[in-house]
C-alpha cells in the first residue's frame, strides 16, 4: 500500500497508510475519516527488479535484432546437433530435402513447369525494360532460382526478373551511359550495380538491419507501384506503336511529347499486332482472376504469345513490313562475368546508388511476396533469412552474368496457385530455362517486340491497386496523401525521385508523431472506477478538482518541452474555467503508455512538478511503467520529489484516495 500526499503539502507514510504531518496533521482528530482511508484498498507500485547494464541491453540488443529468436533450441544441445541446426538454418534446403517424396515432386514439377512458361518471355521482356540484350534475362532465370532454392525459406516464391527493378535499373544507367552507344560499357555496370544490390541486401540480413525496409509503408509502396507500372507501361509504347527514335526519359510529359513527335514512324502493322496480342492478354489475366481453378490460361498465355507471334512473323515476312524483331540470341549458359565487374571511381558512385534503390525496391517486393504466400499456407519466412539469401543470390548472379533479381508477385501467385510444395519448384523453372538456352534459342529470331511490350504492359496492369487506393484514402488521409505523392513523383518527376519524396514525407509524419505525441483528458465513465478520452466517450464525465492526463507515447528530448508547454496551458485554462466550488486542486498523469523515458523526460516531470506545487495544486503519477519507475529512482532530484506517496496503482485509487483527503483538509 502507497502513501498518499494531502493537498496543500504535508506526507503520508506508505507502511501504516497514517498522516504523519503537515495538514495530514490535523486530519488526526477525524478517526472515522482515517478509518475510511485506511480501508480504502490503494495497491502499491512496483520498482522493476534490479538488473544490470549489460544484462538490459543484451535484452534490448536481441529484441531489436534478434526478435524471431534464430538461435532457440541451441541451448541445452550437443555440439554436434547445435552445428546441425546451424547449417540448417543456413541452408534450409536441409530441412525439407531429407523428406522429399515423388508426390511432393510431381506438385513441383507441375508448378515448375508453369512458372517457365511465365518466366521465358517475362525474363526476355524485362531485360529489354532494362535496355540489356534480351539473353541476360533469360541467364537471371537460370542461375539465381537454383541459388535461391538452396538458401531460401519461402515455398512459393518464384524467382526472377521483375519489372520495377529493372525499368530502374535500366533509367538511372541510361543518364550516364547510353546503352545502344556503349553496350560493353552499359553491360558492366549493370552487372556492378546488381553486385552493390547483393551486397547490400546481404548486409541488411547479416547486420539484422532488415527494419530499414519498414521505411516503405504501405501506402508509399502501393503509390510508388501504381506510378511507375504507369511509367512502364508508357515505355512500351515505342514497341507497340512502331516508333524508332523515342526518349529515353521516363516522365510522362516527354514521353508522351515523343509519341506525338514521331507520328510519322507509328506502323500500322505493329500497332494491329501489338493490340490484338494485348486484348489477348488482358483476356487471359481475367479468365484466371474471374475463375482462379484457370490460372493456367494467365500464366501460359505469354509464352503462348510468343510462340503464335513468331510463327506469324516467320510465315508472312513481317519483319520486311516494319514490325521490329528481337534477331538472332547464341545458344548456351551463363558466361562468368567477374571480370566485367567494373570499379573505376568514373562510375563508382552511380553503380553504388543504382544498387541501393534497386536493391531496397527488390527485396521490399520479394519479402513482401513470399511472406503473404506464407501468410495464406501457414508457414513462417523469416525475412533475415530471406534478405541473406536474396542478396547472395543476386552476389552470385552478378558474377554469372545477371542482372538483379527478386521473389516476382505475379510469377508466385502461378507457383502457389499451380501448388507448389517446396522450393524445387524453382529448381524446375531453372533447369526448363536451361534446356532453352541451350537448344531453343534459335526459334526467338522472329520474335516481335511488340509482343514483349504486350506482355510487360498486361504483367504490369496487375500493379495498380484501386481497391487498395481507395482503402488508405477511407482509412487515413494522410497515408492517401503520401500514396498520391508517390504516384504523382514517380510518373512526373522520376521513379527513384517519387520514391524518396513519399519516403520523405512518411519518416516527417513519424518525427512529427514522435515530437508531437497525443495528450489527452480522461474523464470518468458514471457508475464505474473506469477513466476514458473524454473526446472518444461521451458517457465520460469531468472529476470536479481534478485534471486528468494521459502521455500516449515515449517522453525524450524531442518532445518534452512540447508536452511541458501543452500541460501547463492546459491547467491555465483549467484553472480560468473552474468555478469556487469546482477548484483545482489535483493533476492525475496516467503513464501506462509511456513505454520509456530518457534524461530529458525526467528533467520535464521534474520542472511540471515544480511549477504545479508553485500554483498550490498537487501532481499525483498512474501506474508509471518499469523504465519510468527506474530512472525515476535512479535520479536523486526526481526521487525527492516523486516519492510513493505520489504514485498509484490506477486512476481510481488516486481519485478515491484524493478525494478523500481533500473531504478530510476541507473545513
Amino acid at each position: 500500500m502507497v502513501g498518499m500526499r494531502g493537498a496543500y503539502g504535508g506526507s503520508y507514510n506508505g507502511n501504516e497508510s497514517r498522516p504523519l504531518g503537515g495538514v495530514a496533521a490535523a486530519a488526526a482528530s477525524a478517526p472515522a475519516m482515517e478509518t475510511e482511508i485506511a480501508a480504502m484498498a490503494v495497491h502499491k507500485v512496483a520498482p522493476p527488479p534490479p538488473q544490470s547494464t549489460a544484462s538490459k541491453l543484451k535484452a534490448r540488443v536481441k529484441e531489436t535484432f534478434f526478435p524471431d529468436d534464430p538461435f532457440r533450441g541451441f541451448k541445452g544441445q550437443p555440439r554436434r546437433v547445435q552445428w546441425l541446426m546451424a547449417v540448417k538454418y543456413l541452408f534450409p534446403i536441409l530441412d525439407w530435402v531429407p523428406g522429399y517424396s515423388f508426390s511432393l515432386f510431381k506438385s513441383d514439377l507441375v508448378s515448375g513447369l508453369t512458372i517457365a512458361s511465365l518466366a521465358i518471355p517475362q525474363g526476355i521482356s524485362y531485360a529489354k525494360l532494362a535496355s540489356l540484350p534480351p539473353i541476360i534475362g533469360l541467364y537471371s532465370s537460370f542461375v539465381p532460382p537454383m541459388v535461391y532454392a538452396v538458401l531460401g525459406s519461402s515455398r512459393d516464391l518464384a524467382v526472377g526478373p521483375v519489372s520495377i527493378a529493372s525499368l530502374i535499373m535500366g533509367s538511372m544507367l541510361r543518364q550516364a551511359v547510353s546503352p545502344s552507344a556503349e553496350p560493353l560499357l552499359f553491360l558492366q555496370l549493370a552487372f556492378t550495380s546488381t553486385f552493390f544490390a547483393g551486397l547490400v541486401q546481404a548486409s541488411l540480413g547479416i547486420l539484422r538491419l532488415g527494419f530499414i525496409i519498414d521505411f516503405l509503408s504501405k501506402a508509399t509502396l502501393v503509390g510508388f507501384m501504381a506510378g511507375a507500372a504507369i511509367i512502364v507501361s508508357l515505355q512500351q509504347l515505342k514497341a507497340l506503336l512502331g516508333i524508332v527514335h523515342f526518349t529515353t526519359e521516363m516522365g510522362l510529359v516527354p514521353v508522351m511529347a515523343s509519341v506525338l513527335h514521331h507520328t510519322k514512324e507509328w506502323s500500322w502493322q505493329t500497332i494491329l499486332m501489338g493490340v490484338c496480342f494485348l486484348v489477348f492478354l488482358l483476356s487471359a489475366r481475367h479468365v484466371s482472376m474471374r475463375w482462379p481453378k484457370l490460372f493456367w490460361v494467365s500464366a501460359c498465355a505469354p509464352l503462348a504469345s510468343v510462340i503464335i507471334s513468331t510463327l506469324l512473323v516467320f510465315l508472312f515476312k513481317a519483319q520486311n513490313h516494319g514490325i521490329s524483331i528481337i534477331g538472332q540470341l547464341k545458344c548456351g549458359l551463363n558466361r562468368p562475368s567477374w571480370d566485367k565487374l567494373l570499379f573505376d571511381t568514373t562510375y563508382l558512385g552511380l553503380t553504388m546508388k543504382t544498387g541501393l534503390v534497386t536493391g531496397i525496391i527488390s527485396l521490399t517486393e520479394g519479402i513482401a511476396v513470399g511472406r503473404t504466400f506464407a501468410s495464406l499456407k501457414d508457414y513462417q519466412v523469416d525475412g533475415n533469412k530471406e534478405m541473406m539469401a536474396i542478396g547472395l543470390m543476386n552476389v552470385v548472379g552478378s558474377c554469372t552474368s545477371c542482372y538483379v533479381t527478386t521473389g516476382a508477385f505475379s510469377r508466385s501467385a502461378v507457383n502457389h496457385n499451380a501448388g507448389c510444395k517446396t522450393a524445387m519448384s524453382n529448381v524446375i523453372m531453372a533447369l526448363t530455362v536451361m534446356v532453352t538456352l541451350l537448344f531453343l534459342m534459335p526459334l526467338f529470331v522472329y520474335t516481335p517486340n511488340v509482343v514483349l511490350g504486350a506482355i510487360i504492359i498486361a504483367a504490369v496492369i496487375g500493379l495498380i491497386d484501386f481497391p487498395a487506393v481507395y482503402h488508405i484514402w477511407k482509412m487515413d488521409k494522410m497515408d492517401f496523401l503520401v500514396c498520391v505523392c508517390a504516384f504523382v513523383g514517380v510518373i512526373f518527376i522520376s521513379v527513384q525521385e517519387g520514391l524518396a519524396i513519399a519516403v520523405g514525407i512518411s519518416v516527417f509524419r513519424v518525427l512529427l508523431q514522435i515530437t508531437r505525441p497525443k495528450m489527452l483528458i480522461q474523464g470518468n465513465i458514471m457508475g464505474t472506477d473506469i477513466y476514458r478520452n473524454l473526446h472518444q466517450y461521451k458517457e465520460a464525465q469531468r472529476v470536479p478538482g481534478f485534471l486528468i492526463l494521459t502521455i500516449e507515447a515515449p517522453i525524450n528530448f524531442a518532445n518534452s518541452n512540447y508536452l511541458n508547454e501543452r500541460m501547463k496551458r492546459w491547467i491555465e485554462e483549467e484553472n480560468s474555467a473552474q468555478s469556487k466550488q469546482n477548484e483545482l486542486h489535483f493533476i492525475i498523469l496516467d503513464l501506462s503508455a509511456v513505454p520509456a523515458i530518457d534524461t530529458s523526460g525526467i528533467a520535464f516531470l521534474i520542472d511540471i512538478k515544480k511549477s504545479i506545487d508553485k500554483r498550490g495544486l498537487e501532481l499525483v503519477l498512474v501506474n508509471p511503467t518499469g523504465e519510468v519507475m527506474e530512472k525515476i529512482q535512479r535520479t536523486n532530484e526526481a526521487q525527492n520529489h516523486f516519492r510513493s506517496d505520489c504514485m498509484y496503482l490506477t486512476t481510481g485509487e488516486a481519485v478515491a484516495s484524493l478525494s478523500a483527503l481533500a473531504k478530510m483538509t476541507t473545513p
